[in-house]
Formats: C-alpha cells, structure tokens, sequence
C-alpha cells in the first residue's frame, strides 16, 4: 500500500516537473528571437496576445470611466503596435512567409475588438451606473 502511495507521489512530481519545464521552454521560445516558429503556432500566439490586451484595455477603459471613439482608435493603435513589435522586433521573422503583414497585423484583430468592446461595456456601465 505504501508503495503504490509512493509511486503515485513519485509520478506527480514528475508530471509537475514536465509541465513545468513545458512552461518554460514555451516561455524561452515565446522570447527568443533566433527561435523557430509555425505559422499556426505564430498566428495562434498573435491571436492571444490581442486577446490578452483587449481584456486589460477594456477593463481600464471601463475603469477610468473614458468615452468617446478616440478611445477606440487608441486601442486599435495599441493592439496593432504590439503585435508589429512582437513580430518584427522581438522575433525578427520574415513576415512574407507567415503571409505578409496584412495577414499577421489581422490575426484576432476583430475577436480583441469585440472582447474590448465587451469589458469596456461592462464594466463602465456595472461601475458607474
């Protein structure tokens, strides 16, 4: 009985050490700019990036009680250049090969939008109605 307590204790451990040596090779990857990428894994990344920045965005925006669309245009400046530092600058990728600018500068451009767009919503009219 011990023994199979121990084994399982055992096989924990190393589960939590794989996971978190996964973690941080993907960490090391996502900040190493000699790293290799896929377009999916790119694109994915990019993705939820924005994803993460129209989370915070409308939350702040919804926070600070701010309105009117130069807000809107704010974010969208924000998300974009983000994004183009990320590829460009921290990656250093040939951007022709993930299909150009157009392709990486849109990707979850609109799914961002929307969730900034619902946070901001939110959590304006929750907090200051």
């Amino acid at each position: 009985m011990a023994k199979a307590r121990s084994n399982k204790v055992q096989s924990k451990q190393l589960s939590d050490q794989q996971m978190n040596g996964s973690l941080h090779s993907k960490l090391a990857k996502f900040l190493d700019p000699n790293a290799s990428w896929e377009k999916d894994k790119l694109l994915d990344t990019i993705h939820w990036i924005r994803q993460a920045l129209g989370l915070v965005c409308g939350l702040i925006w919804g926070a600070i009680p701010l309105v009117g669309a130069i807000w809107i245009v704010l974010f969208l400046a924000i998300s974009t250049g983000v994004v183009y530092w990320f590829y460009a600058t921290r990656l250093r990728i040939d951007e022709e090969e993930f299909g150009g600018h157009t392709a990486l500068l849109q990707e979850g451009l609109f799914a961002s939008f929307t969730l900034f767009l619902l946070f901001w919503i939110l959590v304006y009219s929750l907090g200051h109605f």
